[in-house]
């Protein structure tokens, strides 16, 4: 609750403060999770027998999660937590400002701590694998970065395909004034239709869109709103609402533990992309929502589903992730994965990265930044010390398309997302991927649900038929 509201509405003032507060509730909660006391429990559970499914998902999980956190030092977990909350209100300061020099400083202490991290977790084949998988349970870094050389090429051609498809045959323009609270209006009526429990969730404003789980029944997403471009906020309602529905989709009575939490960030982020992508993106849900969103917005109301669909779809290479466009968003995974790499390995300075992030965006898509905030202070996951994160997306998005592939071969899900009526989709998500928390690590997960493991080439043949 204090994290979300960090991000939300805590007054300017308060972030020294609030850094001191997460930081002894960061400490207790370590105290607590290696004690003697949690540790006899744990092995007391573990000799015991095995009544339930749940019961054998929590004891093997909280066994992991022991033996890790076990590694990290009191004052180690003390000091990340203040260095993060002391961080977010700098990345603030320099992300508005664009002045990199802001935060520099601190983010140094956080790759620091980042690398003592690493340290001490081990690893097998590189550094960062003990921070990859903090977010990714059961990956390595050899892994993804096969999976990511195996279609890169690909990746890059389509999106060099469909910006010079993009130019030649441009969209139409999207002109107007759009108020905030029209824009409220149809994001929560969006957000509901396609699933959104509003007894169990809310919408708030942020800087940076993202999904808190604050308990069984409450679900926090956020957006943030361009007056002059509605999509913005309302793709990034779909997104975080599709994160909200994994939350709300666990199994509330094993709410706290592992059989009632989500495995993996790419398991989360399948969620989300399927929602903001496939189907926020489709000609279907435009056909329908196309109506709505002209009554709220009277420039739409000579736009038909073809041009709006057109404009949405449109690739052009572009500084900022969250805004990109699929044909080229995976490009600033590997840019980020690669630049991530290269400093836990120590390979580059705190003061190199905005030239080298400048050169690897010129590398990936022909474009440098004129800023900081177009460049390497953009994000807001290094402020929170989130290092192994990003290839997480990208992960996301392989499993979205190869999910909605395995969906679509149910004609009942088929014809429901030709009308849209997704009801028929989420009840599918609910048993294939949601009910199932941690019972399964993400590869086994893929595995039952689609056939095999992350396979990159149902984004790629989804991005072809899309885009070219």
């Amino acid at each position: 609750m204090l994290s979300w509201d960090q991000e939300t509405y805590i007054p300017e003032n308060a972030h020294s403060f609030r850094s001191k507060q997460l930081g002894y509730f960061s400490t207790q909660i370590h105290n607590l999770s290696t004690s003697k006391e949690y540790a006899n429990a744990l092995e007391k559970a573990e000799s015991e027998s095995v009544e339930s499914d749940a019961q054998r998902v929590n004891i093997r999980e909280w066994r992991h999660q022991f033996e890790k956190v076990s590694k990290l030092p009191k004052d180690l977990v003390q000091r990340d937590s203040e260095a993060c909350s002391t961080a977010m209100s700098l990345w603030k300061k320099a992300h508005s400002s664009g002045d990199f020099s802001i935060f520099a400083p601190q983010l140094e202490i956080l790759i620091n701590i980042a690398k003592e991290k690493t340290d001490l977790l081990g690893y097998e084949d590189e550094a960062y694998t003990a921070l990859l998988s903090n977010y990714e349970r059961g990956a390595n870094t050899t892994q993804v970065e096969e999976i990511f050389s195996n279609c890169s090429e690909d990746l890059i051609s389509i999106a060099k395909q469909a910006t010079e498809r993009s130019e030649n045959t441009p969209p139409r323009k999207m002109e107007g004034f759009f108020p905030i609270s029209k824009q409220k209006e149809l994001n929560r009526q969006v957000a509901e239709s396609i699933g959104f429990d509003f007894q169990r969730g809310r919408i708030d404003t942020t800087t940076h869109p993202f999904c808190s789980t604050q308990g069984a029944h409450d679900i926090r997403i956020t957006t943030r709103y361009n007056e002059s471009n509605f999509l913005s906020s309302l793709f990034g309602i779909m997104h975080e609402a599709g994160h909200g529905m994994y939350e709300q989709g666990l199994i509330a009575d094993e709410f706290g533990r592992p059989a009632g939490s989500a495995i993996s960030l790419s398991i989360h982020e399948s969620q989300s992309l399927l929602w903001e992508n496939h189907v926020g993106r489709s000609k279907p849900f435009w056909e329908k929502w196309l109506p709505v969103a002209a009554d709220l917005f009277p420039q739409l109301k000579d736009w038909s589903a073809d041009e709006i669909h057109q404009h949405i779809n449109t690739a052009k290479y572009s500084f900022i992730r969250v805004d990109a466009d699929e044909a080229t968003y995976d490009l600033h995974v590997l840019l980020r994965f690669k630049i991530e790499r290269m400093i836990i390995n120590g390979e580059i300075a705190v003061k190199d990265i905005p030239t080298t992030w400048n050169d690897l965006s010129e590398q990936y898509f022909g474009i440098r930044p004129e800023t900081h905030s177009d460049g390497c202070l953009q994000d807001v996951h290094w402020s929170f010390g989130l290092f192994g994160y990003f290839s997480t997306y990208s992960l996301g998005n392989f499993n979205a398309s190869q999910l909605m592939h395995t969906a679509l071969q149910n004609t009942e899900i088929k014809n429901g997302f030709e009308t849209a009526e997704y009801a028929p989709l989420l009840k599918w998500l609910r048993g294939s991927i949601h009910q199932s928390g941690s019972a399964l690590l993400p590869q086994p997960l893929m595995k039952e649900v689609t056939g095999s493991g992350t396979v990159p080439i149902y984004h790629l043949e989804h991005l072809k038929s899309r885009f070219l």
